[in-house]
């Protein structure tokens, strides 16, 4: 058990903040025999002197100075965990598990994340990055409290969050651009695809084109990304995703004169939104407010350099 207390740290603290024991007793309504008997015990408890008296009032020692330093982040600690245990006793939950299809942008997620962490810092958060069938099988778990998916869930209704554009791309020098003429299906069929798997566990679905003789499967969007641009297959990609990569010449859009571009609606689905705590409301409205606001929604210029790089 620690020898001294937090009382009396803080009202070693208050002391130092308001210049002396008079001043200080005032501010946190305690009599300065009180303060003045919690500092001396404080002193003898941990046999260093904290004060030293100048003329009418009193400031720390080298030591006391580096001990309070170090109170006060027990101080601040200490009071944050009082104002957790509230929040909590109000029907806060401790965690939000949120599980994201990976096409969502990454840029609309960071944005309502960092707004969720202002208001609730000591909320955990959750974050599973799923493709396909994965969130919803979360959702029929009850293992996740918010699923973004471009999937709908039967039995639960969905908010729009944005509508995604998937393009067919491959690197520049890919043999099915060294074509030079508009392309169709039967063209890609003699040419490796890639494609992300569905991290459902259990149910597991196929989505989009998938007729190429060759095709290699990977876990995540990224690894898919990675290899389209060293020029080792093509697939369908979120334009959200690879930019930066189509501005850079890195990857350009396959000529295909049919489906070359499909949308794909994504919506956020609360698990019970009645029982919902203010965190998990919290975070699905920081959620929908990224919602039509960033470079992601209605990229005029993208789309216009899109359509040119497709003929």
């Amino acid at each position: 058990m620690s020898r001294v207390t937090l009382a009396q740290w803080q009202m070693l603290a208050a002391v130092v903040d308001h210049g002396g024991f008079a001043r200080a007793a005032e501010a946190i309504h305690k009599s300065p025999s009180t303060l003045n008997h919690a500092v001396h015990k404080l002193e003898e408890l941990l046999g260093v002197q904290m004060l030293e008296p100048v003329g009418r009032q009193v400031r720390l020692t080298e030591a006391g100075e580096m001990l309070l330093r170090r109170a006060r982040q027990l101080i601040e600690s200490a009071a944050a965990l009082e104002d957790v245990a509230g929040r909590l006793a109000e029907g806060l939950e401790a965690e939000v598990v949120l599980a994201v299809d990976q096409v969502f942008p990454s840029d609309a997620l960071a944005r309502a994340l960092d707004e969720f962490s202002e208001a609730y810092p000591y909320v955990r958060v959750q974050l599973h990055e799923t493709v396909l069938r994965g969130g919803i099988e979360m959702l029929y778990d009850g293992s996740v409290d918010l699923v973004i998916s471009g999937l709908s869930a039967q039995g639960f209704l969905g908010e729009p969050l944005v509508t995604v554009r998937f393009v067919a791309v491959a690197h520049p020098e890919h043999a099915l651009h060294r074509l030079g003429r508009s392309l169709d299906l039967r063209d890609l069929v003699q040419h490796r695809q890639l494609v992300v798997r569905d991290s459902a566990l259990r149910k597991s679905m196929d989505a989009g084109w998938l007729k190429a003789e060759q095709r290699w499967t990977v876990s995540h969007l990224e690894t898919s990304i990675d290899m389209v641009e060293r020029g080792l297959g093509f697939a369908w990609l979120p334009e959200t995703r690879i930019r930066d990569a189509l501005a850079a010449g890195r990857l350009k859009p396959l000529a295909l004169s049919a489906g070359g571009v499909r949308e794909i609606p994504v919506q956020l689905i609360h698990r019970d939104r009645d029982r919902a705590g203010p965190a998990t409301r919290a975070m699905a409205e920081a959620l929908l407010r990224t919602e039509g606001a960033g470079p992601y929604h209605n990229d005029l210029i993208l789309s216009k350099e899109l359509a040119h790089n497709m003929r």
